[in-house]
């Protein structure tokens, strides 16, 4: 496409030509002050002064119209409408009646390059000031009324058009700021699930290897047990890679839980998790946001607490909110920095429970995390869109 979109400026040579093409169109009403230059009557220096003068104002009408809204102050661009309005003067009251035309193009370049707060008052002051050269030019009055209502309609007209462009133009800008927004949220959302999925398998891997390496010796065939685990493990991980990348990943609750258990018992921690969860009435957004918040927290677990046990426990308990479904993970241990939303040892807090965070609040939930009394305790929160019948409250 060549066409030069509203409010846009012009990217190549063929759009410029076709602005100023349309820009240029309207000069054929300029037909009656060439006629009057041509078979007017008028001496020869006349004549040349004025071809000078409408070259002149045809130069500063072009330069106005086509630079408008281009940031310039409005007391440059009043003062050249000043200039417009003087030529104009000039040349009707030495040259005859046939040069009020120029007034029309007045109004229309005040209309089109001042704001409508300042060109609502110009226009008619134009239009007052064409109707005052009119009475005075000999025979002005006839041509008075053919052209009063043109400079009115027309400056009032491309106030309009003026902004209609200053809306194309922000129109425009906002939908590159959302698809620029919508990139960065794509980024994060990489961001977050190449952590929290990349984390998890390597702590696992990392683990199991080091299980095997202790095997190896006295026990080559459970060695080689934990070998073919860390290739399923990897295998695993690789496919959820790809997944996140193509904006699929989304885990759910059973399937972490039973992620968990391996995690956890191959790291030589006690495992306490709940047996069959019930998801009934659980939104998708909600489940794959917990069982996020599962992942990340075992993934703590096995990194960097040194705890012996670990307890999971999922329950509903009604709130002023509304129902919600409560993630809790404990553990006893006192391990490394693990910095939750409200700041830690860690010196801040880390960015897998800052991801936890923002993918809980998008889903409408709460994260809390923390010291507790005999380890750490990590509290997730997500709503229940459905109430079943038989499930009570909890506190």
């Amino acid at each position: 496409m060549n066409s030069v979109g509203m409010g846009q400026r012009p990217q190549n040579r063929r759009q410029q030509v076709v602005k100023f093409l349309w820009v240029g169109i309207w000069l054929a009403y300029l037909s009656a002050p060439v006629r009057d230059l041509l078979h007017g009557g008028h001496s020869d220096g006349v004549v040349v002064l004025g071809w000078i003068g409408l070259a002149a104002f045809v130069f500063w009408y072009f330069t106005l119209v086509v630079r408008a809204g281009r940031g310039e102050r409005n007391g440059v661009v009043l003062g050249s409408v000043a200039v417009l309005a003087a030529q104009s003067t000039v040349l009707s009251l030495t040259l005859g009646r046939e040069w009020l035309v120029l007034y029309v193009y007045v109004a229309i370049a005040s209309g089109a390059a001042l704001p409508f707060r300042i060109a609502r008052w110009m226009i008619p002051a134009v239009s007052a000031l064409l109707t005052g050269a009119a009475l005075v030019v000999p025979g002005g009055t006839a041509f008075l009324t053919g052209l009063l209502f043109p400079a009115l309609l027309g400056g009032f007209s491309m106030t309009g058009v003026r902004e209609l462009i200053r809306t194309t133009t922000e129109l425009r800008e906002a939908r590159a700021t959302v698809a620029r927004l919508a990139a960065n949220e794509e980024r994060l959302r990489l961001a977050r699930d190449l952590h929290d999925l990349l984390g998890h398998s390597l702590s696992l891997i990392t683990l199991k290897s080091e299980l095997a390496g202790r095997m190896l010796p006295g026990h080559p065939e459970k060695a080689a047990q934990q070998v073919a685990d860390i290739e399923q493990v990897s295998r695993q991980a690789l496919v959820d890679v790809r997944a996140a990348v193509a904006g699929y990943r989304k885990p759910r609750l059973l399937e972490e839980l039973a992620g968990a258990r391996v995690a956890l018992t191959a790291a030589g921690i006690t495992a306490e998790l709940p047996a069959e969860p019930d998801l009934d009435g659980v939104p998708e957004g909600s489940e794959t946001a917990l069982a996020w918040a599962l992942r990340e927290a075992v993934t703590n677990v096995v990194r960097h607490s040194g705890a012996r046990r670990c307890t999971v426990e999922l329950l509903r308990r009604r709130t002023l909110d509304g129902l919600l479904l409560e993630l809790a993970v404990e553990d006893d241990g006192s391990g490394g920095p693990r910095g939750g939303p409200g700041g830690g040892p860690g010196g801040g807090p880390g960015n897998g429970l800052t991801g936890l965070t923002e993918r809980l609040t998008q889903a409408g939930g709460t994260l809390e995390a923390g010291r507790a009394r005999n380890g750490f305790l990590l509290i997730a929160r997500a709503p229940v869109a459905a109430v079943p019948a038989d499930v009570g409250s909890g506190a």
